[in-house]
């Protein structure tokens, strides 16, 4: 069972991001206040749950927690400020949606923008460590997760639905074979052997 938070004084939100290692598709971000008696036995770091399970979870998140929201970045703005800046940008911006004002964050990682005045803590394996920072993993990834399936509905031949954007043999292959579209990241500078960029099948 994870602890429920990093400390017990201050109202304290987790933050946790989705898809920072993809070739294609947005970042995603989420933040979560927990109530102090939140438990969940299955809930851990989403990369470690079945689909079943995050799902599940994230209806359980949603009921449960204080607030929560999820905020993305596209591809577009990851090439122009870079995709640790998109991740921290997408942080900032689901923690501007919270209905309640948190007064300390606990971020996933070793590395963050302060936000606003608000004191942080970044702690490298939260979503192993802390059940908001785990809650808030689970909101973005299955948020992305959805959000990739209707990319994979206009541009099918990357799958997407399987590989969700992330540098798959099988999504590296059918960039070899249809260059990158328009969700790709160009400025992860993806080999490909096929020239073609395009905008629609």
């Amino acid at each position: 069972m994870l602890s429920p938070f990093y400390q017990k004084e201050l109202v304290e939100a987790g933050c946790d991001e989705a898809g920072r290692g993809c070739y294609a598709g947005p970042v995603f971000a989420a933040a979560v206040i927990l109530p102090k008696k939140f438990r969940h036995p299955e809930l851990n770091d989403s990369k470690q749950l079945t689909v079943a399970q995050r799902d599940k979870l994230r209806i359980y998140i949603e009921k449960k927690a204080i607030c929560y929201a999820v905020a993305m970045v596209d591809n577009d703005e990851i090439d122009t400020i870079n995709i640790l800046k998109a991740s921290f940008k997408a942080m900032h911006l689901a923690l501007d949606q919270l209905m309640v004002i948190p007064e300390m964050l606990v971020i996933d990682g070793n590395r963050f923008t302060p936000y606003k005045t608000i004191p942080h803590h970044c702690i490298v394996k939260g979503d192993e460590l802390y059940a908001n920072i785990a809650a808030a993993s689970v909101l973005a990834k299955t948020y992305r997760d959805e959000y990739m399936q209707k990319l994979h509905d206009e541009f099918p031949h990357y799958n997407w639905k399987s590989n969700k954007g992330y540098g798959t043999k099988e999504h590296r292959d059918a960039i070899d074979t249809h260059g990158l579209c328009k969700y790709h990241r160009k400025s992860f500078n993806i080999l490909s052997t096929a020239l073609e960029l395009f905008d629609e099948i």
